[in-house]
């Protein structure tokens, strides 16, 4: 989504920004898209996931749980890493938008794993967790597992061809789940079903509009379907 670097203007003046925003969502449901468009849109910087640099993706898709636990580990490594360079760099001070919380990082080992690498897992985790900062506002993308698929089979990355329904109706599970209980920050749960964040800048526009009410609690944006 490179191509969003130059986003439709937004009136932001009046407005009070949440200086950290953290996006998530299950696989394909548009959160780095959005994620790019607010920081094009609020001119902040990205944290993102880098899923290219794991050398076990592939494998896991391919093959599953034979691949499960290095690429799980592999991932909180990787996020452990980058938040641990922000806070060497001091940067946590400037505003941001990033498409993980690394709190939810244990959903996709209690998804994939299985008894045994998931306690080692969550014993790796306790020990690496590192102290990052609490999000101004976490948005939570939902959508249906079929929404999901259409959209991974649209974008076409080959790697993610391979990913079965099941296991991403399992992941969308485990998402509602964790944000059923989740109050360590702002929450908006957005329904994104019949958003088009790409190519229908009236859908991203309304989004904004609403997430810029945020400011406590949990909250829910249902859009209506497009006529």
């Amino acid at each position: 989504m490179d191509s969003l670097k130059n986003d439709i203007p937004i009136d932001l003046t009046q407005q009070s920004l949440p200086s950290f925003i953290a996006i998530e969502g299950s696989i394909g449901v548009g959160k780095t898209t959005l994620a790019r468009r607010l920081a094009a849109s609020f001119n902040y910087d990205t944290l993102l996931e880098q899923a290219e640099e794991n050398p076990f993706l592939e494998k896991f898709y391919q093959q599953g749980a034979s691949a499960a636990l290095a690429t799980q580990l592999f991932f909180l490594f990787q996020r452990v890493r980058q938040l641990q360079e922000l806070r060497q760099r001091d940067m946590f001070a400037p505003v941001r938008v990033a498409d993980f919380l690394i709190d939810k990082d244990p959903l996709f080992a209690q998804v994939t794993l299985d008894s045994h690498e998931l306690d080692l897992y969550r014993k790796v985790y306790e020990q690496l967790a590192v102290d990052a900062p609490t999000p101004d506002l976490v948005i939570y993308l939902q959508a249906p597992t079929e929404v999901l698929l259409e959209r991974i089979q649209r974008r076409g990355n080959p790697m993610e061809q391979n990913i079965s329904r099941e296991y991403l109706a399992a992941l969308n599970e485990a998402y509602t789940q964790f944000f059923y209980y989740y109050d360590q920050a702002p929450l908006l749960i957005v329904n994104a079903t019949e958003i088009d964040l790409v190519n229908c800048d009236e859908d991203y526009k309304n989004l904004v509009d609403y997430l810029l009410t945020v400011k406590s609690g949990r909250h829910y944006y249902n859009p209506a379907p497009h006529i």
